[in-house]
């Protein structure tokens, strides 16, 4: 393995050393205007609910608003992973005995560490993309209170590729979680090969003699290569569970965990440059005095398109998806419960739908697919990554970077999209 070596590390939804940035961001200039603009994401939601009286949170005391902010928004106790190296601005606290518990659904992040002044939310704004809150657990007048520069200064550099967004990292940590740096460090996304997931992270689940880098304390002396990891049906031999909802950090979980963020990034950036590139379109038209017509753009625009689209084009069908060599099985309900959730085709597939065998789903499409993020980008994008999606599955395109996808997956992936997802262009039911 060849480690990654950057500057500053960051996991999921955390706040590390500050990164250094110029300002002001471009993601706070034109046309995106991220500080300045109002979100609309699941958690602003929520604070509005709260606000008109619709919704009150509930502090149990031992974890204070944790489990009355997850039920609001409806995410599941069983989605529960657990990180226990020092990469968040809670590190103080974080150690292997007391890790971070992350809990997520398909847009929020939910960020708790036992005895810590705050929950940390991460919320997925349509056109914003990535919006963080913190919720202090010692008011009596429980507020979603939205952060920027603190926040942004890690999460919108160039450690997310100059976005507001999250990353998951895999690191060698050691006995009182912090990461060994002169080891390495690795960025963690449905390719990552599973020798080098899971470091500084609790792992429960079953894996075959596939090894990872997860439940294991390291020494500076220790090689960068993991040694052997043992099936783990729970943590209590590792840490006192009974401070977290479940006594689990589940495999399947954390595997969709990495998929997810790194897609919610690639949604964000083709937003971004797609929403760019027609900003200066219109601009250098009404330097023409020339009219901007929908669907009608020069060469260097739709060139710009392809560029914003292709890398979410192929991250969606899972293109350089690191195979299983063997079966994957985690130890709580969550792959029932993110299965349960559709929707579902008149045949009754789903693109939530587990493969774990050699893959992680059955049908590699990703369901973020029907995400408000998904919906929301710029028509000229979402025409062209149509277009892409349509010449792929229908195998106009049988190019190396979508060998993976046999003609049964193509055939089937199209069926479901037809059958289950709204505002698909008119060509992929006629075949024109």
């Amino acid at each position: 393995m060849k480690p990654n070596r950057p500057l500053l590390i960051a996991v999921a939804l955390t706040l590390v050393t500050p990164l250094l940035r110029a300002e002001p961001a471009i993601y706070d200039e034109d046309p995106i205007h991220y500080s300045a603009s109002k979100p609309n994401d699941p958690a602003a939601q929520l604070q509005q609910w709260i606000t008109q009286g619709k919704v009150k949170l509930k502090s149990d005391g031992e974890r204070g608003y944790l489990q009355s902010v997850l039920a609001a928004l409806k995410i599941p106790a069983s989605s529960q992973t657990l990180v226990f190296s020092k990469t968040s601005f809670q590190r103080d606290i974080i150690s292997p005995k007391n890790p971070r518990a992350l809990y997520f659904d398909d847009d929020t992040y939910i960020g708790y560490v036992p005895g810590g002044d705050v929950v940390e939310i991460a919320s997925t704004d349509p056109q914003l993309g990535t919006v963080f809150y913190t919720l202090d657990q010692n008011t009596r007048r429980p507020k979603l209170v939205r952060q920027t520069d603190n926040c942004l200064q890690c999460h919108g550099s160039t450690l997310t590729r100059d976005i507001p967004g999250l990353v998951v990292r895999s690191v060698f940590s050691d006995s009182r979680g912090l990461p060994i740096f002169t080891a390495g460090t690795f960025v963690t996304t449905h390719e990552s090969p599973l020798a080098e997931r899971w470091g500084g992270w609790y792992v429960t689940g079953h894996l075959g003699n596939q090894h990872h880098m997860g439940n294991q304390i390291w020494k500076e002396t220790d090689g960068p290569d993991p040694a052997p990891t043992t099936h783990v049906d729970n943590l209590s031999s590792y840490l006192d569970v009974s401070k977290y909802l479940t006594p689990e950090s589940d495999v399947v979980a954390l595997m969709v965990l990495e998929h997810q963020v790194e897609a919610h990034n690639r949604l964000t950036r083709a937003n971004y440059r797609a929403r760019t590139a027609l900003r200066d379109e219109k601009a250098l038209n009404d330097a023409l005095h020339e009219p901007t017509v929908p669907g009608v753009h020069t060469e260097s625009i739709q060139s710009r398109l392809k560029n914003a689209g292709e890398p979410l084009v192929e991250y969606l069908l899972f293109s350089g998806e690191a195979p299983l060599a063997e079966p994957v099985s985690g130890t709580t309900s969550f792959a029932r419960d993110f299965a349960a959730r559709g929707p579902r085709d008149k045949n009754g597939r789903s693109l939530r739908d587990f493969d774990l065998k050699t893959r992680l789903f059955k049908y590699p499409c990703s369901y973020l697919i029907y995400s408000s993020s998904f919906d929301a980008l710029p028509e000229a994008e979402k025409d062209y990554i149509y277009r892409r999606l349509y010449e792929i599955l229908t195998g106009k395109d049988t190019s190396k970077d979508f060998a993976h996808l046999t003609p049964q997956d193509r055939t089937n992936i199209l069926e479901i999209l037809r059958d289950t997802k709204k505002g698909l262009p008119d060509y992929w039911t006629s075949g024109k």
